[in-house]
């Protein structure tokens, strides 16, 4: 059973990792865990409040927290945006998406890669 959040990366980072090293986003360091939210209109809006004026390419990670090897848990009271507190064992992405965004900027959606 698998227990699915998304999580944001930039294009270049992403595809400039190591593909078998355990995944850590920059802000962990200053944050103390990995950003996780639940649901596609939940993550367009976060993508928007955070990072709307970022011009680079974002992807959207579906990642499967029972298999981050890391715990993790809601620090939220609506339990939308759960924290994985530890790297993130890279067999635990199921799937990879672009994030969409008008000429403006916003983001208006997930899609998959081409």
């Amino acid at each position: 059973m698998t227990r699915p959040t998304l999580h944001m990366v930039p294009e270049t980072v992403w595809e400039g990792r190591n593909p078998v090293a355990p995944y850590l986003p920059a802000a962990y360091p200053q944050d103390g865990f990995i950003h996780g939210t639940d649901g596609d209109e939940a993550m367009v809006a976060t993508a928007n409040r955070f990072y709307r004026d970022d011009p680079q390419a974002f992807l959207v990670l579906t990642v499967d927290l029972d298999a981050t090897g890391s715990p993790w848990q809601f620090d939220d009271p609506e339990q939308r945006y759960p924290h994985i507190y530890g790297p993130m064992d890279p067999t635990a992405v199921l799937e990879v998406r672009a994030l969409v965004r008008d000429a403006d900027g916003t983001f208006t959606g997930i899609a998959e890669r081409d």
